[in-house]
């Protein structure tokens, strides 16, 4: 009785699992995983502008101008004192296009072979002024009072173009029969630091570190808030005029006519303008 019991038990397990479903088999995924970032588009580039440091705000602006223009362009600044840029090149520095603020160092750049002479044009002129904090603890209300005794006042080193210019205006001034013959002596020593361009000496007086100091026009005009500012007439003062030009050597070589040729247009003149220079077309 007990082995047919047994035996009825066991054709009814082998009956319930002949009925069950099969699971299905489960095909291991080949889909490549998503990758976190977006590769860079394939057309990108970037256009690197050593441009001189008054060119700063009005050569950022250009810098986005030229980019709605060029799509998958990016424009990348090094601004600098022209003679460290000048420098760069000669050193062998990769760049695709150079601003200078003074003819003195894009003949720099061409001696070095890094600018063929012929693709340098001049694309803005520029002044010199004096500044001061806006408080003006020093008093300052003429061009005089440079050598007031005590004054603390802030150059750019004579290597930079601003420098040399600021000198040029002290060797005119003492000519000048409206100041003393001791002029450019008693204002040389009131000079504090020479700086390596002109953004720092805006950055120290803008700062109160320095009553006074002498900057291009231009370097006041984006400042007006914290300084305050002292014309210096024509003919005491410097014009400086500005060169650009592709480097020989660019990587980039349309874009980087491109870019001089955007500077030299009309809406390129115009930014310029914008910021206080002295286009070419005036």
């Amino acid at each position: 009785m007990k082995s047919k019991l047994l035996s009825l038990l066991l054709l009814i397990v082998l009956f319930t699992s002949a009925c069950a479903p099969q699971a299905t088999p489960v095909a291991p995924t080949t889909a490549p995983v998503a990758p976190t970032t977006a590769p860079a588009p394939a057309g990108s580039k970037t256009l690197t502008v050593l441009a001189a440091a008054s060119l700063t705000d009005s050569f950022k602006e250009m810098g986005k101008l030229f980019e709605s223009k060029n799509p998958g362009v990016t424009v990348s600044f090094s601004f600098a004192g022209s003679q460290q840029l000048a420098q760069q090149l000669d050193q062998g520095a990769p760049a695709d296009v150079f601003a200078s603020a003074s003819k003195k160092y894009m003949d720099a750049a061409v001696t070095s072979k890094r600018v063929n002479q012929p693709d340098a044009q001049n694309f803005v002129k520029n002044v010199l002024a004096v500044i001061f904090p806006k408080a003006n603890p020093a008093g300052i209300t003429k061009l005089q009072d440079l050598a007031k005794p005590g004054l603390k006042l802030v150059l750019e080193d004579k290597s930079v173009p601003a420098g040399q210019y600021s000198l040029d205006f002290l060797d005119k001034a003492v000519k000048d029969p409206t100041f003393d013959p001791t002029f450019k002596d008693s204002v040389l020593k009131n000079v504090v630091s020479n700086e390596t361009d002109v953004k720092a000496v805006v950055s120290k007086v803008s700062l109160g570190e320095a009553d006074a100091g002498i900057v291009y026009v231009t370097d006041y005009n984006v400042a007006t808030d914290k300084l305050g500012k002292l014309a210096i007439p024509d003919s005491l003062n410097t014009i400086a005029t500005y060169p650009i030009a592709p480097i020989s050597d660019s990587k980039n070589p349309d874009l980087a006519k491109a870019f001089v040729a955007l500077v030299m247009s009309a809406d390129g003149q115009a930014i310029m303008a914008k910021y206080g220079f002295v286009t070419v077309s005036k």
